[in-house]
């Protein structure tokens, strides 16, 4: 089978934002998994990432008010306290590329790097307090960053971005992305909070995971099976290092080599699984 990256999937964004679901293409596994019962599981996990972008539109808003006071050190727990609910909404951010690379992109993404203007978001904010000190410029990033919030929360209300196949290729993609690129620690390098980004990925790639478990389930309940214990064995993996204030966990960089290796091998095991998954599905 073809890897399924997180470049693919956003490379078939503008596809899937056309709208034309691609179960209603497919025929499943079972009779009981109807493209009805995919599409409400679909919508399903949507809608739950709609209720976690106004929690993090109410986190925003507490950074920005952190910055706004002066206080160097609490703007930088504000943004580490801020980074959990777009972590798990990326697991479907090819179905709003432009709102995902408004939020979430790091500078190699654009030409110029991070000099480019099209460069902002918590990647932007995260140099610029972790990095550089600047609460002044990090100021105006930040109510950039509100109002494109408010704008994924629109987005996620638009079912026709939505489907079963896209939301496991959202998956698939987004768990093996930690193991191949996020184990690097490309992606908290200056606020050293990489654990936080494994952590919330996971449990955002699970919430879109759980309206279908019943239905892998139905057709094949070692499958699921395999898909509920990769979750719970990752999420086991990072228990012992939950130990920072507020939403942080231990820094990155004090990570040995063993316990790298032991996240990205469950990574990649969850991946495995819910390929699995998707197979039973006949979703991919």
């Amino acid at each position: 089978m073809t890897s399924l990256t997180r470049r693919r999937f956003f490379e078939q964004a503008v596809i899937a934002a056309g709208a034309v679901s691609a179960i209603g293409q497919i025929r499943h596994a079972s009779a009981a998994t109807s493209d009805d019962a995919l599409s409400a599981a679909a919508l399903e996990g949507a809608a739950y990432f709609r209720l976690r972008a106004a929690d993090q539109l109410i986190s925003v808003e507490a950074l920005r008010a952190a910055i706004a006071s002066g206080d160097l050190a609490a703007a930088r727990q504000a943004y580490v306290d801020a980074r959990p609910p777009y972590e798990e909404i990326e697991t479907l951010a090819a179905s709003f590329p432009q709102s995902d690379s408004d939020i979430d992109a790091r500078p190699y993404s654009f030409d110029g790097g991070e000099n480019s203007p099209d460069f902002r978001g918590f990647h932007k904010i995260e140099y610029l307090l972790f990095r550089d000190d600047d609460l002044d410029a990090a100021a105006g990033f930040a109510e950039t960053l509100a109002g494109t919030v408010t704008t994924l929360e629109r987005e996620l209300g638009e079912p026709a971005r939505f489907s079963a196949g896209g939301h496991f290729e959202g998956m698939i993609g987004l768990a093996e992305e930690i193991g191949s690129r996020k184990i690097s620690s490309e992606e908290e390098t200056w606020s050293d909070q990489t654990l936080l980004i494994f952590r919330s990925n996971v449990i955002g790639i699970m919430s879109q995971y759980a309206p279908f478990s019943p239905l892998v389930a139905a057709s094949d309940a070692t499958a699921d099976e395999r898909v509920r214990g990769a979750g719970d064995a990752f999420r086991a993996l990072l228990q012992p290092f939950e130990t920072g204030p507020g939403e942080a966990l231990t820094p990155y960089s004090e990570i040995g080599i063993a316990d790298r290796k032991a996240m990205s091998d469950a990574t990649y095991a969850l991946r495995n699984a819910l390929v699995g998954a998707a197979e039973t599905l006949r979703v991919i």
